[in-house]
């Protein structure tokens, strides 16, 4: 039976009743800019992840930002206009932005069709004398090979960032992805493993890339650093310290309430990638009834963010169809992130190397499709992409 109405929507609320509480916390306190929610968020927010700081932004695409202004800025910094940034090409948009928006060139290598990640071993053949950092993405909550990614980079002399904005709570060889690198980020949208609105983050072990950051993200001033910092000592005369712009920075702060929500939400995080984990698992026992629909390999401890289809043999030029079936049984779906970035007309706006082969990236491009996972246990919604998957290879054998 086929209805027009939603059954398995893309996304859900990770809210109840107590982050109602915390925003009428702050509407009481009358304080509604950055301040100490946001403070104790994002120290509990390092304590969770095993960094020694985190940054609170007022998204995961300012927090991408943030992380690419402070790693060209900071103190030491390699980092120079013209230098190359390899990426993978797929990913979201504001992954690349923040490298062309500061005068660095954009390296793109092809995915692991399998991992929908950057593809260790297309890494090597992008380096030239100009490239200087990595900058991986872990996709659909997957992370990378993380390990090798970090001994490959300080084997070649690379900085090496994370975008984990879709992949927070997940690990491999134990650690958290988005702290293997200089600095890793992390998104808290409505969409995402938790949600404070709006929101994003950076981690970081490195205490002068921190410092880069907070003057940063708020418009480049020492206001927000102590006395004695990596970026510029004050003079110490409070006054003459409140206005002081050492750095091309922006406005990026997170609103008080993003904070008291992230503290809220942060407590339930374990639970929530619990549930993601199982669901993938339930998904994993049908893999075998679709041979022609392949899912999404699986590094170290994904968090699941949502289950990619990649139709490939007999189904393979068939997307649409399949997308037409899902809507008719209520099964919100949307492209792999952006699918092959480099074909988005942007492109030519962006400074970038001669485009390699980007075989797998067009075929997620192409042929891919994402489905969404949730909090909380989905059996049945799972049951029902079953059914639907299951009339769609019977259709196209």
């Amino acid at each position: 039976m086929h209805n027009d109405s939603i059954r398995y929507p893309l996304a859900s609320t990770t809210w109840d009743q107590e982050e109602y509480l915390a925003l009428n916390r702050v509407i009481d306190s009358g304080r509604f800019t950055m301040g100490q929610e946001v403070i104790e968020f994002e120290n509990q927010f390092a304590n969770y992840i095993g960094a020694k700081h985190a940054v609170m932004f007022n998204s995961g695409s300012s927090a991408n930002l943030g992380l690419i202004a402070a790693a060209r800025y900071m103190k030491g910094s390699v980092l120079q206009p013209g230098d190359e940034v390899i990426v993978p090409a797929v990913s979201w948009s504001t992954t690349y932005y923040p490298i062309h928006q500061h005068e660095l060139v954009l390296s793109f290598v092809d995915i692991d069709i399998e991992t929908l990640n950057i593809d260790l071993n297309k890494i090597e053949e992008a380096l030239t004398s100009r490239t200087k950092a990595i900058f991986a993405v872990n996709l659909l909550g997957n992370p990378c090979d993380l390990t090798a990614l970090r001994d490959f980079a300080k084997d070649k002399g690379l900085i090496l960032l994370e975008d984990n904005c879709e992949s927070l709570g997940a690990k491999t060889d134990g650690q958290f992805a988005g702290t293997f690198g200089l600095g890793g980020t992390f998104s808290t949208f409505f969409s995402h493993h938790i949600s404070t609105m709006e929101g994003g983050l950076v981690a970081t072990n490195d205490t002068t890339l921190d410092e880069t950051m907070r003057s940063i993200r708020a418009h480049g001033w020492t206001r927000d650093l102590p006395i004695s910092n990596s970026v510029h000592n004050k003079s110490g005369d409070e006054w003459d310290d409140l206005f002081r712009f050492v750095l091309p920075g922006f406005n990026l702060r997170p609103l008080e309430m993003e904070g008291a929500l992230g503290k809220t939400q942060l407590d339930k995080l374990d639970a929530f990638v619990m549930h993601r984990r199982q669901n993938a698992e339930y998904l994993m026992q049908f893999k075998d009834k679709f041979p022609n629909i392949q899912l999404q390999r699986e590094i170290g401890e994904s968090s699941w963010f949502g289950f990619s289809l990649i139709l490939k043999n007999s189904l393979s030029g068939k997307r649409k169809e399949l997308i037409t079936l899902l809507d008719q049984y209520g099964i919100q779906s949307r492209p792999i992130v952006t699918g092959n970035f480099a074909r988005n007309p942007v492109l030519k706006h962006l400074r970038h190397t001669e485009l390699p082969s980007l075989t797998n990236a067009d075929k997620a491009h192409f042929d891919g499709l994402f489905v969404g996972n949730h909090h909380y246990p989905m059996q049945n919604e799972i049951n029902l992409l079953v059914d639907a998957l299951s009339e769609f290879e019977e259709k196209h054998a």
